[in-house]
């Protein structure tokens, strides 16, 4: 069962990693490739969570996320190697990719939209492309946040990814990270199925 743990609620060490996938820097804050640093800032706030850390080869912080001792993670390596990041922090906490848990953004879902997973492959995405690849594991349990198609076939896809939302997208967007926090505390709470139902 994902994300069960013999590990009583509020007790021991980090057991649970949450990564958000983005780029680090302010020219890309709030592009459509970081949907997924913006979902775990969005956790973080909702928990009392300061990612405030250097470390993993990113910022990451811990603390309680549905009672669970969980580690925030936002890898600093630029997105195609956010498999450095992710592979130093579940060696530190021996945590399996079960328990780690991958937000990122999505263009085949319209802003607003989430499709959850217990496992799978990259679905070409390049962030989980080199965690699967650095790890050796597709066992990873995601949230794909959807940021929208390009508007044509010709749009280049690095210059629509590192765009920017427009404030109706970013309205649809908001809602849909409030609902990936939803859909993460019941995930650590072993309810997978249920946030399935409830937000796919």
């Amino acid at each position: 069962m994902f994300f069960s743990s013999k590990t009583a609620p509020g007790q021991g060490p980090v057991a649970f990693i949450i990564v958000g996938l983005g780029n680090p820097g302010r020219e890309y804050e709030n592009t459509r490739h970081n949907a997924g640093f913006m979902a775990v800032d969005r956790l973080a706030e909702k928990h009392g969570v300061r990612i405030n850390r250097v470390k993993f080869k990113g910022t990451a912080g811990d603390g309680f996320v549905a009672g669970r001792r969980t580690l925030l993670l936002k890898p600093g390596t630029f997105m195609n190697l956010s498999g450095q990041s992710v592979r130093e922090a579940m060696s530190f906490y021996k945590v399996p990719p079960e328990r780690t848990l991958i937000l990122f953004d999505d263009i085949n879902l319209p802003p607003g939209k989430l499709r959850i997973r217990r496992k799978g492959s990259d679905g070409g995405h390049n962030g989980m492309k080199n965690i699967i690849y650095l790890s050796g594991s597709d066992q990873f349990p995601r949230i794909k946040i959807g940021v929208g198609q390009k508007p044509s076939p010709q749009y280049n896809l690095a210059d629509w990814v590192l765009s920017r939302f427009t404030q109706n997208e970013y309205e649809d967007l908001s809602a849909a990270l409030d609902n990936a926090c939803e859909a993460t505390a019941l995930m650590l709470q072993g309810e997978t199925d249920r946030a399935m139902n409830l937000y796919n």
